[in-house]
Parts: C-alpha cells; structure tokens; sequence
C-alpha cells in the first residue's frame, strides 16, 4: 500500500492525569502490533511500516509520554518502568488481550519489559537496535547524551529546523528527515520553530536516572523475537547482540548491512523486510 494513501485514525487514552496519543492503521480486526519509538521519536515514524504490513494488520503505534501528540509530564518521569507502565495503561484502555509488539531503542527496553511481565499477551517481539548495557555503557549512548545537551531550544525557521535534523542524521534518507521535521517540531506564535516533545525534561532525565539492567527482562522474554541490529550501529554491540541470541529463548538475530542505530530509517526496505517475513513466520 501507497503510504501517503492510507488512513490513519487517532485519539486521545487517559493515563493518570496525563493522555496519550495513539495512532492507528490497517483494520480494527486486523492482527493486533504495537509500535513503540524510540528517545525523540513519535508514532508516525513506523507510517512506512504499517502501510507494508497491509492488508491485515492493526497497526497501533504510541506517542510516548513527553512526545508528538501526547501530554508532557510535570514531573519529568521518563524512565522505563513509567514507559512500561503507560503501555499497560494502553492496552487495557483499548481492551488489548494478544498482540505483536515492536521497539525501537528506548521503545525496545519498554517492549522487553513489557514482554517479561506479560508473557501470555505477547505472541511475538521485534526489538531494533537494543538490548542489555546499550543504553548505560555504549559509544551511541554518549553520542545521544551529547545531541541532548547541543539540541537548541527553537530554530528560526524551518529550514534552520531540517538542517539540524541532517546534521544530526546524515545518513538517513529525505523522507526520514521530512517526517522529523513535520512530527518532531511546530511553529510557536512568535515565528519559531520550536520541539513537539519535551526536550529539557527528556535531557534532563536522560541523565538523571540510570539506565535499567536488561538482562533480567531479556532473559524472561517469552520468544519469539526477532532483534534487527544496524551493522553499522553505535548503540547496541555486535557482542551484545550474539549473547542476546543465546541466551534468550527463540530469539533470532539479524544484521542489517549499511545501516546504524536508525534502522528503519537508514535501510527501510530492507527492514521492512525483515519485520513483515518474521511476521507472517509468526501470525
């Protein structure tokens, strides 16, 4: 399917006093796969993927507290236990009993949590580019800290605002630096070009509160799962993703060539691939 002809539905789940903006495509009895985005991402960044995963499947894809459509919190939790938790919400907001579920990057710590804790609603799992220590210890964690503390405030124009998205992902392609610009910032009533997410309390959380130890919720996953790593990546480690593969039950390993942290946006064909073959191996 065409992505720029398909429908996409939204509204707005209660979560404690904040609400969450949920974006959906594909038919409501189609087979249930949420997506989850990774530290300043947003729903629409899987549009490409859900328009690949069609006919048949209900697409569901979260803003993340602090992120696109959804409330910022007062109080700056952006953890992962909180992310996990708001899933949860989600899920029985929308009367969610089993369903797929993908992550990417910090997406992918809340979906293997997630699948620890609730193992009979999870019928399978993909992770991109992440898994144990990749968030405390790796070259792209410190690579993301520092984009944190660099990122202004505002731009003063939209062409200001694509630059720094470029500068910042070289390697992805224009429609992925399109889709930032559009979903990741708006126009304040002064003129400028200012951040949809809350880029101060996402900053200061990201360094504020320690990342949590994966290995245990890895190890607990139910399977199967399909971890894609960018062969290039920064964040998570060759190493890292071997070990995942024999430690954690029925899980599969692949290495996308060319692409880094940014899979779905450095190679999307090819993971697009990748995720609707492992899909249909499942459904």
């Amino acid at each position: 399917m065409n992505p720029s002809s398909m429908p996409e539905r939204q509204q707005l789940v209660p979560v404690g006093a904040l609400e969450l903006a949920v974006t959906q495509w594909g038919p409501l009895d189609g087979m249930p796969i949420i997506m989850l985005h990774g530290l300043r991402s947003y729903a629409q960044t899987f549009h490409g993927l859900a328009a690949a995963l069609q006919p048949g499947w209900r697409v569901i894809a979260i803003d993340q507290r602090g992120r696109g459509q959804s409330d910022w919190d007062p109080l700056r939790r952006y953890d992962t236990l909180t992310y996990v938790a708001d899933l949860e919400a989600v899920v029985a907001a929308m009367g969610l009993e089993r369903f797929y579920l993908l992550g990417h990057s910090m997406g992918g710590a809340n979906a293997i949590v997630y699948a620890a804790r609730h193992p009979q609603r999870v019928l399978g799992l993909v992770i991109e580019d992440m898994g144990p220590g990749a968030s405390a210890s790796s070259a792209g964690s410190e690579r993301i800290r520092r984009e944190l503390a660099a990122t202004p405030q505002q731009f003063a124009n939209w062409s200001a605002a694509r630059a720094f998205w470029r500068a910042m992902r070289p390697g992805v392609t224009d429609e992925a630096i399109t889709s930032r610009v559009q979903h990741s910032l708006k126009q304040a009533a002064d003129g400028s070009v200012v951040w949809r997410h809350d880029q101060l309390g996402i900053a200061e959380a990201r360094v504020r509160i320690a990342p949590l130890d994966l290995w245990p919720h890895a190890l607990a996953m139910p399977g199967p799962t399909l971890l894609v790593r960018g062969a290039e990546s920064d964040f998570l480690s060759e190493a890292t993703a071997v070990l995942m593969a024999q430690r954690c039950r029925n899980l599969a390993h692949v290495a996308v060539a060319g692409a880094g942290h940014y899979v779905h946006d450095d190679a999307p064909e090819i993971f697009l691939t990748a995720v609707r073959t492992f899909l249909e191996q499942q459904a």
